[in-house]
């Protein structure tokens, strides 16, 4: 058999002949530079840590007790005033002198004082003294007025009758407390049996004009006796009462109301 051709084996490249020395290196080939490695972004300071607290230092037992006691109540606020004491001054003693007496004693009430109001006693009592005239002819007329009511009163010698526009005091009068105020001025002298009285009457209403009849019987005993006007005039009787309805006003609904204001 015929040898079968060799392959032809590929020659071995020679190592490059070094180059001599000085000789200035062949330029290589473009090599891609590596890019700029980036700066580290500049370190913030680290933050200041707080300072380490310390353990809490043991508390002695007496204040571990108290910890440990249950919360006490809470207490009410004082009161003003509480701490005060009461000034009671005893019945029938002076005022102005009860500082000066002794607190825990035990007064009784003066036994001379009645136990009724001393304005009341002044009132009720009769007056003492009272000389009128009280012949069979003796007559004595005045003028009574309260708001706008007029009294013509005139005081006779009788039995304590009243007429007053040709009828009683009761029929006129329905009332007992203006009863009792037109009977106050005679009662008061004591002469409540003994005189009679006449009154003519107009104006004004009920009220009005028993207020007017007492005015006039008061002003017809001052003219019976003079005297008598310190006592009848500390009692009120002679003081015209000028009290009256205020009148209304133009644009108002009575004296002083006024119309609901809208302002829409």
């Amino acid at each position: 058999m015929a040898d079968e051709p060799s392959t032809p084996q590929e020659p071995e490249l020679a190592e490059p002949v070094a180059e001599a020395e000085g000789t200035p290196p062949a330029p290589a080939a473009d090599v891609p530079e590596p890019p700029a490695a980036e700066e580290p972004p500049a370190e913030e300071p680290p933050a200041e840590e707080p300072p380490a607290e310390e353990p809490p230092a043991a508390k002695p037992a007496a204040e571990a007790e108290e910890d440990d006691a249950p919360p006490a109540p809470r207490e009410r606020p004082a009161v003003p005033g509480a701490d005060l004491e009461v000034d009671i001054v005893p019945e029938g003693v002076d005022p102005l002198a009860a500082a000066s007496l002794d607190p825990y004693a035990e007064y009784e009430p003066d036994e001379a004082a009645p136990e009724e109001e001393l304005d009341d006693v002044v009132v009720a009592a009769p007056i003492e003294a009272v000389a009128i005239d009280l012949a069979a002819g003796a007559r004595y007329s005045a003028t009574g007025k309260r708001k706008s009511a007029i009294a013509r009163v005139t005081l006779r010698p009788g039995s304590g009758s009243y007429t007053i526009n040709g009828r009683t005091l009761k029929e006129y009068f329905p009332r007992e407390t203006l009863q009792r105020n037109i009977r106050q001025p005679l009662e008061t002298v004591g002469y409540e049996e003994r005189m009679d009285v006449i009154a003519r009457m107009h104006g004004g209403g009920v009220s009005s004009q028993a207020g007017a009849l007492r005015h006039g019987i008061s002003r017809a005993l001052l003219d019976a006796d003079p005297n008598l006007r310190g006592e009848l005039k500390r009692r009120g009787f002679l003081t015209r009462d000028a009290r009256a309805k205020e009148r209304k006003k133009a644009g108002l609904k009575k004296a002083r109301k006024r119309p609901q204001f809208s302002k829409r």
